[in-house]
């Protein structure tokens, strides 16, 4: 299981590791609340869990090449 866990920690783009230091939630209660919400309302959390990681990588990037935007 820990296998498991730290396969998905590491390819599944940080979003809710990135989401828990922000708002000093525990991770694995983010994780808990996309997994539900996914299952009560079909898969929309889903998206929105793609765009943060989108939104993310895109920052990301932005850093690396414009270091004097971001202080």
């Amino acid at each position: 299981m820990k296998r498991i866990q730290c396969f998905f920690e590491g390819y599944a783009f940080g979003v809710c590791t990135k989401l828990g230091e922000k708002l000093g939630i525990a991770t694995s209660s983010i994780r808990l609340f996309f997994i539900y919400t996914s299952f009560l309302t079909v898969g929309s959390p889903v998206i929105i869990y793609l765009m943060l990681a989108f939104v993310m990588n895109l920052r990301q990037h932005l850093r690396r090449r414009y270091p004097v935007w971001y202080y």
